[in-house]
């Protein structure tokens, strides 16, 4: 039997303990499964809105891929992240594709540069998991202000609404939901250099993304007159970039400091303060045997107006989601714009649906799933609808 006394390793020459990385490791596996049941609603819900589309596009001898990962919208970004964007401003109505935020479209050349996938398919799988992204981040929003039971059912809502099906489809609305979501989820946990960097990124997905950067900016402003921040500062700044870089960018590209708005003149796109919006259900309405997707988009509409004024009244929402929905809601109503993609415009406002959350809250469990299951119900054939019997772009 050995007598020999074991050999210490000095503390310096010990290696270092995986303790930190093993913790994060854990509240991310903790946060996740608190989630875990908001996500599988939305995976239920979309799934079936994916079944039904499946079913009826067969029946229709229509390509279910093509729909979801080639048409209308997510051709251009297609297009845009294999040959770039156009170098000049031209005279032809709805042709230039410099309207068209550039982070979906670098993500897609990054993908298909890594990934032995077709085009399509790296875009369509982009939206896919940013949809997932966003369910968690509009998740952790709604249970942060009226607990995990809102939270699920504010994620189950989004998922349900009548154009969610784009969602699941090569579009940037998933990705800047997401980004929208969990910026606003910094702002509300005093993440400040977070939240700004999210809403920079959100600028540079969609001309909406100015909303996220003014609630973000606001929002921190406000904070620094109660007590300076460095990084409440850092945010403030930090989340109008991305929207400004490529307003300014198209700008250089095409020698002229209004070319960006330049460009939306061309797609027929500008804000009047809601003239042209009245104009199109007057038309719609008083002149024309309106189309069911366009008596969809209006519904949609009038009910994010409704809904904005329920929200300002309950008092149950924070500064920062108010001046998101609420500019969001005004560039949508107060533009002049083509009328029928305005549904999908609105699809990340998912502030709009706490009130309908926090009612679904308080019902009974029988009332709360007949109305879930009507809406996913409606959701899935509202989906259909759109792709597969309405001629335009959803």
């Amino acid at each position: 039997m050995s007598t020999t006394a074991p050999t210490r390793v000095p503390a310096s020459r010990r290696p270092r303990a995986k303790a930190p990385r093993a913790a994060a490791h854990r509240r991310a596996a903790r946060a996740l499964r608190y989630a875990a049941p908001a996500l599988l609603a939305y995976a239920a819900v979309r799934v079936l809105g994916l079944l039904v589309l499946a079913v009826w596009a067969r029946r229709e001898h229509r390509e279910l891929w093509h729909l979801l990962a080639e048409s209308w919208d997510c051709d251009w970004y297609l297009r845009i992240a294999a040959d770039g964007y156009a170098d000049t401003l031209g005279h032809a109505f709805d042709t230039n594709n410099l309207a068209f935020f550039p982070l979906f479209p670098l993500l897609i050349r990054a993908g298909d540069a890594l990934l032995p996938a077709p085009r399509g398919g790296v875009g369509l799988a982009l939206a896919v998991g940013c949809s997932f992204l966003a369910a968690w981040g509009i998740f952790k929003v709604g249970d942060r202000l009226h607990g995990r039971r809102a939270g699920v059912l504010l994620v189950t809502l989004w998922a349900c609404l009548p154009v969610a099906l784009v969602q699941w489809m090569g579009y940037t609305e998933s990705l800047f939901t997401a980004l929208a979501a969990w910026s606003l989820y910094a702002v509300l946990t005093g993440r400040w250099v977070w939240a700004g960097a999210l809403a920079a990124l959100a600028g540079l997905t969609r001309p909406t993304g100015v909303a996220v950067a003014a609630a973000v900016s606001l929002t921190a402003l406000l904070a620094l007159r109660r007590r300076f921040d460095a990084r409440a500062l850092t945010g403030a700044l930090l989340a109008p970039l991305g929207w400004l870089a490529y307003v300014g960018w198209v700008g250089a590209r095409l020698g002229r400091w209004d070319g960006y708005f330049a460009v939306q003149k061309l797609w027929h796109n500008e804000w009047d303060g809601g003239i042209g919006t009245l104009r199109w259900m007057k038309r719609l309405f008083l002149v024309e045997r309106p189309q069911l997707f366009l008596v969809l988009v209006t519904l949609v509409l009038l009910g994010a107006l409704v809904l904005y004024v329920l929200s300002v009244a309950g008092r149950e929402q924070p500064l920062p989601l108010l001046v998101f929905t609420g500019l969001l809601v005004a560039i949508v109503l107060g533009s002049s714009g083509v009328y029928f993609p305005r549904a999908r415009f609105l699809l990340p406002g998912f502030p709009l649906l706490l009130p309908v959350a926090l009612a679904l809250a308080r019902a009974r469990t029988r009332v709360t799933l007949a109305v879930l299951s009507t809406a996913a119900l409606t959701s899935a054939a509202f989906g259909g609808h759109m792709l597969l019997v309405w001629l335009g772009p959803p």
